[in-house]
């Protein structure tokens, strides 16, 4: 298996298959992708006789929620006084 960046996409692809092949899946596939207001962030390209078995893996953005005073939000969500207790936190080791 031969691993490739593509238009951004992670891909492990069947060495059997051309970079032009490749490229025209992952094109495709980030098209039906766009099309479900998704984001593609890995392709696995194998081959099963004649076919090729396209598996997708969606981008997951990582999003950090802090409790502050019984409340689980993202930082961006939190009034000023809630920012500026979270800012005054003392970590202890």
């Amino acid at each position: 298996m031969e691993n490739l960046v593509i238009h951004g996409v992670t891909v492990t692809a069947d060495p059997s298959l051309t970079t032009a092949e490749i490229t025209a899946l992952v094109e495709e596939e980030i098209k039906l992708w766009q099309d479900k207001n998704k984001t593609l962030g890995r392709l696995e390209l194998t081959l099963d006789g004649d076919s090729i078995v396209v598996r997708a893996v969606e981008k997951s953005p990582i999003r950090r929620v802090r409790r502050i005073t019984g409340y689980l939000s993202a930082l961006e969500n939190f009034n000023d006084a809630k920012r500026a207790e979270c800012e005054a936190r003392v970590t202890h080791c």
